[in-house]
C-alpha cells in the first residue's frame, strides 16, 4: 500500500505525538493482539529462507461478529515508531498476520525506516494503535519479557482476543518461574488458540432437548 505524500506527512506528524507506550489505557475495540512471536528461529513467513527479522510475527484478531475496516490501525513496538499501517476488511473471528517482511516493504514503500518489527529479545512491547480523525487510541497492548522472545516461543491469549496470555513453547520448552509459563503448545500463526481447550458445540435449545428427554 502506498501513500501519497500528503498521508504520508500526516501519519508521521501523528505518530510524532503518540503518547510514551504503556502510559495511555486501552480502548475498548474488536480488533486486538492475539499471538506474538518475537524470536524466530525458522522459516515462519514460508519463503523458503530463515531471516531472524523477516520471520518475526504479530497475530491479530477480530473478536467481533461483523466484517471490520482495518483502515485507520496501525501497529508499532515499544519505541511507538508506525511499524505497519493496516488496510481491507477482516471478517468477524478473522485473524490478520503481520510478518516482519511485510512490516518492513511497508516500511520501504512508505518512506519510513526500514527494520521491521523491531522486536528486541531482551523484551519490548506490541502495540495496536486507531487513527480516527484528530484522535488515536491505543486499542491493545502488550508487553513481554525475555523468557517469551526465546528462539520459536510464541506468547498468545488463550482463548482467542479475549483469554490470559500463556506461552506456545512446544518448539523451546520454557521451565523457569517468570509467568507467563508455558503450555507445551505449538505456536499457532493465523490460526484458533485451541491447545489444552475443550471446543463448544453450539446448538439450537431444541435439538438440545431432543438429546436430554
Amino acid at each position: 500500500m502506498r501513500i501519497a505524500p500528503w498521508c504520508l506527512c500526516l501519519l508521521v506528524a501523528v505518530f510524532v505525538h503518540l503518547p510514551a507506550a504503556g502510559t495511555p489505557a486501552c480502548a475498548d475495540g474488536p480488533l486486538q493482539i492475539n499471538e506474538i512471536m518475537a524470536g524466530p528461529a525458522r522459516d515462519w513467513d514460508g519463503n523458503g529462507t530463515f531471516s531472524s527479522r523477516d520471520d518475526e510475527w504479530i497475530e491479530l484478531v477480530n473478536t467481533g461478529v461483523g466484517s471490520l475496516d482495518l483502515a485507520g490501525y496501525f501497529v508499532t513496538d515499544g519505541d511507538s515508531i508506525p511499524r505497519m499501517a493496516l488496510s481491507g476488511l477482516l471478517p468477524g473471528s478473522g485473524r490478520l498476520l503481520v510478518t516482519g517482511g511485510v512490516s518492513h516493504d511497508w516500511e520501504v514503500a512508505n518512506g519510513f525506516p526500514a527494520f521491521g518489527l523491531s522486536l528486541a529479545n531482551s523484551g519490548d512491547a506490541v502495540l495496536l494503535w486507531h487513527v480516527s480523525g484528530p484522535d488515536t487510541a491505543l486499542v491493545d497492548a502488550y508487553t513481554f519479557r525475555s523468557h517469551e522472545a526465546a528462539a520459536d516461543r510464541a506468547i498468545g491469549r488463550s482463548p482467542d482476543g479475549t483469554g490470559a496470555w500463556v506461552l506456545f513453547d512446544a518448539l523451546n520448552p520454557y521451565t523457569g518461574a517468570t509467568p507467563p509459563a508455558g503450555n507445551g503448545c505449538m505456536p499457532t500463526p493465523a490460526a484458533p488458540n485451541l491447545c489444552n481447550l475443550t471446543p463448544v458445540r453450539l446448538m439450537p435449545w431444541g435439538k438440545m432437548k431432543t438429546l436430554y428427554r
